[in-house]
């Protein structure tokens, strides 16, 4: 039976996360691995070439563990949860309310990587992921992160009721190359979906609710894709991006 982590946003709106089974994570890191191998011996050969052998060998050791540590924390905080193997495998790791990890999240989970690994190639990080119920391993537990599986019939059924979204009367006020650039890199497909059940449940809420809840989001939005329309109001905000998120000009 597939293992599910169900939560519930501020919003009130559920989001369904399922846990990467070891299998896929395993993938995922064979992939990462062999990148980031072969990523540090060509820099290496490089180096060794045009520097000293005694300055080559230190600037070697240093470029290393720079690339072993940046790697991960990179692809993790930003590009979406996803390094190269584990888009590879379909998976990405969030936090553990489903949000974007941050820096201090994907330093921690990946300074216990070295426990993890022991006592040979992840084998306390294996067992600890088999014998949890989420999944994780050490670095998740202490950092409060989740590897999970990106579901492509989640994003199918968000785009089908997509179409449910009222036609807009106007034109869209953020259909412009920068905004929708900011929309492809930086929306999670749980934050388009919460956009999306918004502006589709907007109706149901009382007038103040309604309000006050667009103005929250709306302020949240504008800082975070870094919008500078201060006449577009909080509501037209949010129905817009909800409707490049999953319109023509927002494909992932």
């Amino acid at each position: 039976m597939t293992r599910q982590r169900r939560i519930l946003t501020p919003e009130h709106v559920p989001i369904v996360l399922v846990p990467a089974g070891v299998g896929s994570r395993f993938l995922a890191l064979i992939v990462d691995f062999i990148l980031l191998t072969g990523l540090t011996t060509v820099l290496a050969v490089a180096l060794n070439l045009v520097l000293p052998r005694g300055i080559g060998a230190a600037a070697v050791t240093t470029l290393g563990f720079a690339l072993t540590w940046g790697y991960h924390v990179y692809f993790e905080t930003r590009r979406q949860g996803r390094t190269p193997g584990k888009r590879f495998a379909g998976l990405r790791v969030v936090d553990g309310r489903g949000l974007p990890i941050t820096v201090e999240q994907s330093l921690l989970r990946n300074i216990v990587r070295a426990l993890d690994f022991l006592p040979v190639f992840y084998g306390a990080g294996g067992l600890c992921t088999l014998l949890d119920r989420d999944r994780r391993r050490l670095g998740d537990i202490l950092a409060d992160t989740l590897v999970v599986r990106e579901r492509a019939s989640a994003r199918d059924a968000a785009t089908a009721r997509a179409a449910r979204l009222p036609a807009a009367h106007r034109p869209n006020a953020l259909a412009d190359p920068g905004t929708l650039r900011r929309i492809r890199h930086r929306l999670t497909l749980e934050e388009r979906e919460l956009l999306l059940d918004l502006c589709l449940r907007a109706d149901r809420l009382g007038a103040r609710a309604r309000y006050d809840l667009m103005e929250e989001v709306g302020a949240h939005y504008r800082r975070k894709l870094e919008i500078d329309q201060p006449h577009l109001s909080a509501e037209n905000l949010v129905r817009d991006l909800a409707a490049l998120a999953f319109g023509a000009g927002a494909e992932r």
